[in-house]
């Protein structure tokens, strides 16, 4: 059964980013539908919303045109590169929080990474030389 599906799936698109981000759409939609009551005029149109996203999710999922499904999710990467970027460094700086202090430079506003447990320090801001003492 697996090797069918797997022959199945052979040149097609299969999942991606942008068909996640759709999947996700559909999820939430579909919720909050059932919030809404789905007698509702809005609880309707979700329902509507998140049905026609999952049939165009599997869509993508299962269509043959590789170069086309290609662009839409690049042209996609492209629009959300920035909100993704910022996410992922705030991920980044989360982690870094359990070994290192993170401070800002009272001068230019530079973010400096300082280690956890050395008592009180003199930083010195690599972008613009202003000193300041923090506890760290």
């Amino acid at each position: 059964m697996r090797e069918k599906f797997i022959r199945f799936m052979q040149g097609r698109n299969g999942v991606d980013q942008l068909s996640r981000f759709t999947m996700g759409v559909a999820f939430v939609s579909i919720i909050l539908a059932i919030f809404a009551g789905s007698g509702s005029l809005i609880g309707s149109l979700l329902d509507t919303l998140g049905l026609l996203a999952i049939i165009y999710t599997y869509y993508r999922i299962l269509s043959k045109d590789l170069s086309k499904r290609y662009q839409e999710n690049q042209k996609y990467l492209q629009m959300t590169e920035k909100l993704r970027r910022r996410f992922q460094r705030e991920k980044n700086m989360m982690q870094q929080r359990k070994t290192h202090h993170i401070y800002t430079c009272p001068g230019c506003g530079q973010k400096i990474r300082v280690p956890r447990g050395k008592g009180k320090i003199e930083i010195d801001c690599p972008k613009c030389h202003t000193k300041f003492v923090k506890n760290s």
